[in-house]
């Protein structure tokens, strides 16, 4: 076993940034971390379009920000909380600026303010269309000036530590649940550890590998969501998934789909029909800068409408200058599969792109289950509501991080490690015979999600989606009970956990808002506030 004051689960954004505010508080404390892969591998590397930020003091202000959020979010949004995040989210990009972040410039030294979809002001900043990548890369490199960090790389968390795990029966009732830490797998040696804390952080990110289409990367299997699920704790609002408008299509199978950013279209592109005809104007008066879920929903209806495979961006008005400037990774991906921006139309279609549900957590990160916190994708913190504003991801990453760090430095000198904790039992387990059982059941529950819960749903097909998740249920639990353990199983296993609580969700909400469009109930609000799990 081994033992730590602070346990962080993951190491993207909201994990770093809160061991980071941690370590300068409380540099006597031990924190460690874990990531299932390495610390450059997170769904916050695979951000491109930045972070968003009221900057420009002149022509931008909190209200303004705060608007857009709340217009986002169609209504259910904890406005305390979007206040919280904006007002305090520009001192913590300063705080990454002064760390190290290189956000792009004019000429003359002002910040380029992009904007996106939903903003009314330009107040994106943004590093190239590489902006997650860079802002790892500063946290990564700070984590390792503090000593009282340790990172283990390949550790794969599988379960919440708590009372379960004395032999005490719980329930989602139960008032007092604790947790002292996590089994992991070190991937390395394949052995089962404990890591014993007096608080644990969940930081790990989203749930994108749920459907057949999405730019999440393939570690975003739900880890953290499951094992909080798994202990009992409280999850809100798991049926507004995010899928983003406009994914590079035809590019054979790419794992993950390759993201097309909506600062593509802050820049000026806009959307088209493969004949060449403008198609947003029907949908909303902000045309190709609305909102996520109004463009997704209006490219998946056109796409019915005609047929077509995929509906297209055009960038062939733009500076093309300014564009290899701002987006160089997208144009040569896009010449790698033949298409030339400047002269083609960027054939895309929608793919899962963020989770806005999670983990429901307060103003300072607490989760229902005593000394454990969240921050990051995985939680609901009430501020995306039903559908998240462009680059506000990033934002609240840092600002929860920073808020966690904050209250445990109040909390955790009260605080014990539970010394009596059994080590994982693995008895009567084999090694598994046939690792297609796995493989086939992912592939399975891409497909059933894909068609049934993807982003216009019916009750049919929710029905239909909960009796397969069933069966896909019992049939995995069987082979968890009586295999060894291996990443592979444990993130199915937390897959099918995650699928089935964004089919109940979304069999909860009987009203179209946001993110969730079902069109058994498409006009009444009957104004579901929050859907708890």
């Amino acid at each position: 076993m081994k033992k730590t004051d602070v346990l962080i689960i993951g190491a993207g954004v909201a994990g770093a940034s809160a061991a980071i505010r941690l370590a300068q508080l409380r540099p006597d404390l031990q924190i460690t971390m874990l990531t299932k892969t390495n610390t450059k591998e997170s769904n916050t590397s695979w951000a491109q379009g930045g972070i968003a930020a009221v900057w420009d003091l002149e022509t931008d202000d909190f209200e303004k920000h705060i608007a857009d959020t709340l217009d986002a979010g169609d209504g259910i949004c904890d406005e305390a909380v979007v206040r919280i995040v904006v007002e305090e989210g520009r001192e913590r990009v300063q705080d990454i600026i002064d760390m190290g972040a290189r956000f792009d410039k004019e000429d003359d030294g002002d910040y380029n303010l992009g904007r996106e979809g939903g903003h009314t002001e330009n107040r994106i900043l943004h590093y190239k269309d590489i902006t997650g990548w860079e802002i790892q890369r500063t946290l990564n490199e700070t984590v390792k000036t503090f000593s009282n960090i340790t990172i283990y790389e390949q550790y794969f968390a599988i379960d919440i530590i708590t009372q379960h795990h004395q032999g005490r029966v719980l329930t989602r009732l139960t008032p007092d649940i604790e947790c002292y830490g996590a089994y992991v797998l070190n991937k390395e040696n394949n052995d089962i550890e404990a890591i014993l804390a007096k608080t644990t952080i969940m930081c790990t990110g989203g749930t994108g590998q749920i459907y057949r289409n999405t730019t999440n990367p393939l570690i975003a299997t739900g880890d953290g969501i499951a094992m909080f699920y798994r202990a009992k704790g409280r999850l809100a609002n798991m049926e507004f998934v995010q899928f983003h408008p406009t994914a590079l299509y035809g590019t054979g199978g790419d794992q993950p789909d390759f993201l097309i950013s909506e600062a593509v279209r802050g820049f000026g592109a806009i959307l088209k029909r493969p004949d060449g005809s403008e198609f947003m104007d029907a949908y909303d008066e902000r045309k190709s800068l609305a909102p996520r879920d109004i463009v997704a929903r209006a490219i998946d209806n056109e796409m019915k409408i005609s047929g077509a495979e995929h509906m297209c961006l055009d960038c062939r008005h733009l500076n093309h200058e300014e564009f290899l400037e701002h987006f160089p990774n997208i144009y040569e991906k896009c010449k790698s599969v033949g298409i030339d921006a400047f002269t083609d139309l960027i054939p895309v279609v929608p793919a899962c792109h963020y989770m806005c549900g999670g983990i429901l957590v307060d103003t300072h990160g607490r989760s229902s289950i005593k000394s454990l916190y969240a921050a990051g994708e995985c939680t609901c913190s009430g501020l995306h509501g039903a559908n998240r504003l462009a680059s506000n991801s990033l934002l609240e990453g840092l600002v929860y991080g920073y808020r966690v760090a904050e209250d445990i430095k109040q909390t955790i000198d009260d605080l014990t490690i539970m010394e009596n904790i059994a080590d994982w039992d693995a008895d009567g387990t084999i090694e598994p015979k046939e690792m297609v059982l796995i493989t086939r059941s992912w592939m399975e529950l891409k497909e059933l999600m894909s068609y049934y819960v993807g982003i216009v749903r019916t009750n049919v097909r929710l029905k239909r989606a909960a009796d397969r998740l069933a069966l896909l249920y019992e049939e995995t639990e069987n082979l968890y009970g009586s295999t060894v353990i291996s990443p592979q199983l444990c993130e199915l296993r937390n897959l099918i956990t995650i699928a089935f609580l964004v089919t109940k969700g979304a069999q909860m909400r009987q009203e179209s808002r946001g993110l969730h469009y079902n069109t058994d109930f498409p006009e009444e609000y009957p104004y579901i506030e929050t859907t708890y799990l």
